[in-house]
């Protein structure tokens, strides 16, 4: 049943210069806490063409992310797929080495991929910061979740904070949870305090865990740590900044400055939000 699962999902898999992949062995790699998940070794093989040209690896999206590593070091390729994406060719020997430069703006895409489009709740949450005001001190004051999202992208990477795998549901539903809080404060209570202050903090601190699997799996070198961590979270800044500007240009622009614009913007949007963070809270909590 293993092997057979498998081989549907090699079926997924496609080698750009290269036959068909087949499968060879399966190997499950016995874990005694029933709470973590099994490491599996699945070795396959696959026909290359005469000559040395390289081949390109890539990922069916129902088979969800597919981290690919070539090489070690420092400058060693790594990348995560989704969406059927394909890796960069591969040469046959040797191996992939990137550039600073090149690993510097990789993780800005990805940082800013994370944000738009693959960041629904993130996109919520700032659109949510946005509808409190239009003055720029208390929106400035609420971005402390950036620096928290840093710290522990950082420390979860590292292995220093661990969240098991059967606990992340709650790290999402909290998630929520502080999306649907500042979105009925910006009805309730329009008022800047240490308490939003706090939730929009514990928010960045949350948001940082919720990606740091991904760059885990991506093994890091240690080389390459402190860029790919300063790259990504650029990347996210430029994301925050780009669901502001558009969020300004659409409403603020034309109405902010009319009396009807919280009547009409800020109560229904903060009212949307709300609805859809409880929605995600409760899903996430009991689904």
């Amino acid at each position: 049943m293993v092997e057979k699962r498998f081989s549907d999902i090699s079926a997924g898999i496609l080698l750009e210069g290269a036959g068909p992949l087949s499968l060879r062995s399966v190997d499950v790699i016995a874990e005694p806490d029933l709470e973590l998940p099994r490491d599996t070794v699945v070795s396959m093989s696959a026909k290359l063409p005469p000559g040395t040209a390289p081949v390109s690896l890539g990922w069916a999206a129902r088979n969800g992310g597919l981290v690919v590593r070539h090489g070690q070091g420092p400058n060693a390729y790594a990348a995560f797929l989704q969406g059927g994406e394909v890796s960069a060719p591969l040469p046959r020997s040797g191996v992939v080495e990137e550039s600073t430069g090149a690993v510097f703006l990789r993780f800005v895409v990805e940082g800013f991929e994370h944000i738009i489009p693959k960041g629904l709740d993130h996109i919520l949450f700032v659109l949510g910061l946005f509808l409190f005001s239009l003055a720029w001190r208390p929106l400035l004051a609420q971005v402390t979740f950036t620096l928290a999202h840093t710290v522990t992208l950082g420390l979860a990477t590292l292995s220093i904070i661990t969240i098991p795998p059967a606990q992340m549901w709650l790290v999402e539903a909290l998630i929520a949870i502080s999306i649907a809080y500042v979105a009925i404060e910006n009805i309730l209570r329009p008022k800047l305090g240490w308490w939003r202050i706090l939730v929009v903090f514990g928010f960045g601190l949350l948001h940082g865990l919720g990606f740091a699997s991904v760059l885990g799996d991506l093994g890091l070198a240690q080389g390459q740590f402190i860029l790919s961590l300063i790259a990504f979270n650029i990347g996210v800044e430029l994301g925050q900044l780009a669901v502001i500007a558009a969020a300004f240009v659409l409403f603020a622009l034309p109405l902010g400055r009319s009396a009807i614009y919280r009547r009409v913007v800020v109560i229904p949007g903060s009212v949307a939000i709300a609805f859809v963070g409880l929605w995600w809270a409760f899903e996430r909590s009991f689904m």
